[in-house]
């Protein structure tokens, strides 16, 4: 029975902890970084789209070429 409670106050502990890093150690983005942080993703993720479908074109006509029919 004193296994339970030591656990259950282990938790309880666990959790106090993680409430005061998350409220008052952790240091959050403002809104302008996050959103300059999300345009930098958007474009690098466009950019890579673009990569991607030129080479699937590219590929696709050059097996058009190799394996005609």
């Amino acid at each position: 029975m004193n296994k339970i409670i030591n656990l259950f106050k282990r938790f309880g502990n666990y959790c106090k902890t993680c409430y005061d890093e998350l409220a008052h150690k952790t240091t959050w983005p403002t809104g302008r970084e996050l959103t300059h942080s999300a345009v930098i993703v958007l474009s690098a993720s466009l950019v890579i789209a673009v990569i991607v479908f030129v080479m699937d074109f590219i590929f696709k006509n050059l097996m058009g070429v190799v394996y005609p029919g």
